[in-house]
This record gives structure tokens, sequence and C-alpha cells, in this order.
């Protein structure tokens, strides 16, 4: 039986709802929500304070892993809104706890571990019970004097809390590791060519303990002569079947594309509807899916998310909505969620927001809109992208769909906002940048895209863009994948007028 609905107030608004019988069954929902108790303004605050931490998963090809890096997905959420999303987790525990038992669980007195299993935990990691102990990439680098040697460009885990001894032991292994990733000693030069190779050996302790080392050494992606990197797994398990193809690397199209298939979106989605679910996600409307299957859900968020490139979803992204958070699309902030059809009766008796069906035998896709969908794109760019998405058919390839969907898709952005760079204005080179929002918006000739982007420039997702831009260094400028697609275009327009 559906639970009741309580009424919940926020800041601006009262969501009307079912009275409950009983004040202290929906406590922790009532806590969930006075969360939100905050206009736009101050959450936007709130969260800038976390965005020097968010840092795009989109890497020009190189491998960054960095604290704060996330895919497209659930691991996107609006950073300020889940922080008080997670913190009440223990809160859900322990209402469901209560629930079967009748009362509140006893928390432990302290969650740090005793000495006693801090010394099982240490056991336990020398015994192998851990499926690898590092991963790193080793890199010839040339010394003063002149040759070659093997060095550590990226490890993880980074070990922090070690006795000397344990520091002086690991030290030992890294540096036999970059040994047997380059046993070729310094005889290196940059090459241009160079056929990848996965291999493997074994680090003997004295002790006569065995550590097995699973290595994939390849050039780099770049122009010109290089140098070749090796990637390599330090585990206690002798299992090179398995490493050999963990290590297998292979790059995508583009490493913002990776875990995305946009198969399950166009399969259940004409290209039209796509379009304007991508207007309304522009805009960081309230926006839930509904479908049977929680593949559905998940793939067609996650590639809904990726549309926004080089832009990322900066507030709730949920996938697949537990029933017990089901309250969650009472939220007055932006949000992304996957609901199940079962549930769809509880979801959609809200206002404002655009609810898309999913499922198969649907009698209509739209099941509540905000009524301009149609509108909010500029009709001459909306169409290049429909153009663009002809190039695609039932039958295309996941790689195919990875080509033209980008192809697509990202034009758009660089003919709107894709002249950012001549508005930052640097007072010097390593001195943070300011954005000039009026004449960038001034900027664009198109009457129809100047009120688009002046709407867009409004957006969380162009905010927290523009600030990183402002604060990287003047150096990286035009370095990026979206720079380096803006420039490429601007070619092509140079070389086109030229024509004419």
């Amino acid at each position: 039986m559906t639970a009741p609905r309580r009424t919940w107030t926020f800041s601006s608004m009262r969501s009307k709802s079912r009275p409950s019988p009983d004040d202290g069954e929906h406590y922790f929902r009532r806590r969930l929500f006075s969360s939100f108790r905050s206009d736009r303004g101050e959450q936007r605050s709130e969260e800038q304070e976390d965005d020097i931490d968010k840092r795009r998963a989109f890497s020009d090809g190189q491998i960054k892993i960095n604290k704060g890096v996330f895919l497209p997905g659930e691991e996107q959420p609006d950073m300020g809104t889940m922080k008080r999303f997670s913190t009440l987790f223990s809160s859900f525990r322990g209402k469901i706890n209560k629930d079967r038992t009748g009362k509140e669980p006893d928390l432990p007195a302290s969650t740090e571990l005793s000495s006693i299993e801090e010394k099982a935990k240490e056991q336990r990691y020398a015994s192998g019970q851990f499926f690898f102990e590092y991963l790193v990439v080793v890199r010839p680098k040339k010394t003063k004097d002149g040759i070659y040697e093997p060095q550590i460009i990226y490890q993880f885990p980074k070990k922090d809390g070690m006795v000397r001894f344990q520091k002086e032991e690991e030290e030992k292994t890294l540096k036999a590791l970059t040994l047997f990733c380059f046993p070729e000693g310094v005889n290196w030069a940059p090459l241009t060519e160079y056929s990848s190779e996965t291999f493997s050996f074994v680090l003997t302790d004295v002790d006569g303990t065995r550590k097995n080392g699973y290595c994939r050494r390849l050039l780099p992606d770049g122009k010109g002569a290089r140098l070749p990197e090796a990637y390599c797994i330090i585990s206690n398990l002798a299992c090179f079947g398995l490493f050999s193809k963990i290590i297998s690397l292979t790059r995508p199209t583009d490493s913002w594309l990776e875990h995305v298939d946009f198969r399950t979106l166009f399969k259940c989605l004409s290209d039209e509807e796509v379009l304007q679910v991508f207007a309304a996600t522009v805009l960081e409307r309230r926006i839930i899916f509904i479908a049977d299957e929680l593949g559905t859900l998940s793939q067609v968020i996650h590639a809904v998310a990726v549309l926004l490139y080089p832009f990322i979803w900066q507030h709730t992204l949920i996938s697949i909505v537990p029933e017990i958070l089901i309250d969650v699309v009472m939220a007055p902030t932006p949000y992304l969620l996957g609901v199940q059809k079962s549930l769809a009766d509880q979801a959609t008796d809200q206002t404002e927001l655009l609810v898309v069906d999913l499922s198969e035998g649907r009698k209509e896709t739209f099941i509540k809109c905000m009524g301009d969908e149609d509108t909010i794109l500029p009709h001459k760019l909306k169409d290049e992208i429909k153009q663009a998405l002809s190039a695609k058919n039932e039958n295309s390839s996941l790689e195919e769909l990875n080509r033209v969907v980008p192809e697509a898709f990202l034009p758009f952005f660089i003919k709107t906002v894709g002249h950012y760079s001549k508005y930052i204005v640097r007072n010097g080179k390593d001195q943070r940048g300011e954005f000039k929002r009026i004449n960038f918006c001034k900027a664009i000739e198109s009457k129809s895209t100047r009120r688009f982007v002046k709407t867009f420039v409004q957006t969380q997702m162009f905010d927290l863009f523009i600030q990183e831009m402002e604060q990287r260094p003047a150096s990286q400028d035009g370095t990026g994948l979206f720079d380096k697609k803006i420039a490429e275009y601007q070619k092509r327009m140079k070389e086109k007028a030229k024509k004419i």
C-alpha cells in the first residue's frame, strides 16, 4: 500500500499532499526535504565551495584519476544536495531497523578500529585478500646525465600512515617494479611508432613471498616522437589470463563517451523527442524517466547527461530511485530521475516537470511537460542537429553512434557559447580571469540564439564551467577537447569564407 503523503514546506513553495495519521512514521522523510529549504542562490553559493574538487572526466585521451572525478551517471550528482542526501542514509537505516525491531538501533560509541582490528586488517592485506596492491604508470624520463631512467608518474593507492620500515619496503618494491617494466635499461629514445605488448613478471621477497606484475606497454596518444608508457598492476594473485584482459587498454572514440550506450536512448525515443528532452535538460529542469526495465532507465539517463558535454549536470541525478526515496520527486531543485513504472503514480503528481515514458506500448511519450520544450532551442540549430542525426539508422553500431551523436550535439554548444574564451579577461598570466557576461551575450548576432544563450548562462552548469575556465592557468587555454573542437570549427569557417 502506498504510504500517505505529508505537506512539505520549502522557501518559496508548498506542495499539497495528503495528511498522515502518524507523525513519527515519516520523520526521516521530513528530514530529507528540510535540506531543500534554500533558494537557488543559496544553493549555488554553497556548491561553489566544492567546485574546485569537481574535475571533469574528459581528459583529452590521457588517464586522470583525481579525487572528485565522476563518470557520467550517478557519480555526477548535485554536490550540495547529494551531500545532504548522504548524511541522511544513516537515518534511513535507523528507520528501517526501527520498523523491523520496534526500537531505535544501538549505534557504536566509536567508528575507529581497535588495535586488534587494525592488526587483523594488516594481516588480511598481507595475505593477499585484496584484488591488487598497486596500479602504477611508468615512463622513462631523461636525467641530468642525459640518459633515460624509468620512473613512476602515477601510483594508486598512495598509502598513508606507514611506519619507517614499511615505507622502505614500499620504495624497494616500487623501484624494482620500474626496472621490470623497462628491463632494457637506459637505451631508450623518443619513438613515433611502437607495437604495444603485454607481459608479466614476478617479484620474490627474501622471505619467499611473491608479488606478480602484469604489464601493458604502449605509446601514449600524441604527435611526433615520444616515449612509451607502461601500465602495471601488482597483485598477490597469480592470474595472468585475468589481468592480461584488464590491462588490454583500448582508447574510446572520445574518453567522455566511455560507459555510455546511445542505442537504448534512440531506440526508446525519436530524434524529435530526444531533442525536446535535451532542451529541458539544458535549462536544468526537473525530469523523470519512467520504464519497466532498470537497464533502460540507467542507460537513457547516462546518455542524456552526456549530451550536455562539455557541461556537466550539477544537480540531483539518480538513475534508479528506490521506493524508500520516492519522495525525492517533491524536491524543488532540478533533477534527472529514473522511476520504475510500478511507482509512476507516486512520481507524476507534481507540477512543472517533464515526465518521459520509455516503456514499450506506451500511449504517449510525454506524460507531463511544460509545453515549450519544442521552442527552447534556436530553430536553425535544432534543424542542424536533426540533420546530423539522420546519418544513423536502426542498425547503427555503438561505435557508429559514438561518432554520429557527438558530431550532432557538440556543434550546438560550439555555435552558441564557443566564443567564451574571448570574454575571459586576465590582468596577468598567472591571474584569475574574469568573465564578461554582458559583452559575451551581445557578441551573438542571431536574435534567437542570443535569446537562448541569455537563459543558458544563468544555469549552474554554465556558471561552474566558466568558473573553472577563469581559474585555470592561462597556459592551459585552448588545450581542452572542447577548445580544440572550437578551433577546428573556426578554421573551417575561415576556409569557407575564403572560398566565397
